[in-house]
């Protein structure tokens, strides 16, 4: 049995698979996918900043040890445990990263977007379309694309509990993102159209005291 289809096991007790209920009569699905777990990994997980600052803490090791003097072996040791711990945690973080992108799914209907999200203890997260006040998508260079969507007040969302699905260092206006998704501009332009047509439709609204303001993050995504 494949990983995947292990997964997709765990995950049984789902009426709908990504979904907490069966989707009621009017809606249906019109997209349905998981972060590409390389890029996800390494976007989230800020796996390349990661390397450079062991890398360059080896380097500056090594020079203040060949400064002063040190033998080889001692030099060598004084950049070997940087190294060895940078890469142990590239290769840790990494790991999480896929895990988190297995147990990852992102829907969108014609009626909201759902994050099926979590680690430890996995959640479904509903955001209906009447509290979405916008969308941007920001592309990456690997093909993968990020869908940020700016929650309109008084609604909120938990930072916490969507890490990392969230746009980086908005902690006080936290903003879901559907993070690092194959064909980007193709599911923009699949939430862009449902948001459209769904502009006239009555949709409850999960109110709170707090929300952050709608905002844009990279380019607007097209109805």
């Amino acid at each position: 049995m494949s990983a995947r289809h292990a997964h997709e096991e765990d995950f049984g007790y789902e009426p709908v698979p990504g979904l907490p209920e069966v989707l009621p009569t009017g809606e249906r699905i019109l997209w349905q996918g998981r972060p590409v777990w390389s890029s996800f990994a390494r976007h989230a997980f800020h796996l390349v900043p990661l390397a450079i600052y062991f890398i360059a803490l080896a380097a500056w090791r090594l020079a203040s040890a060949l400064e002063d003097g040190l033998a080889a072996f001692d030099v060598a040791q004084a950049a070997l445990w940087p190294v060895a711990l940078g890469g142990l945690l590239v290769v840790a973080a990494g790991l999480v990263g896929r895990y988190a992108a297995s147990t990852t799914l992102y829907t969108i209907t014609n009626r909201r977007v759902v994050f099926r999200i979590g680690m430890a203890l996995t959640v479904s997260v509903n955001l209906p379309f009447a509290v979405i006040g916008s969308a941007a998508l920001r592309r990456h260079r690997d093909g993968t694309g990020d869908i940020t969507l700016a929650i309109l007040r008084p609604a909120r969302v938990s930072w916490v509990m969507f890490w990392p699905h969230t746009r980086p260092w908005r902690l006080r206006t936290p903003q879901p993102m559907l993070r690092n998704v194959a064909e980007p501009e193709k599911v923009a332009q699949i939430l862009g159209r449902a948001l459209a047509a769904a502009n006239a439709m009555p949709v409850a609204a999960v109110t709170s005291d707090h929300a952050p303001a709608p905002a844009s993050h990279g380019e607007p995504v097209a109805a």
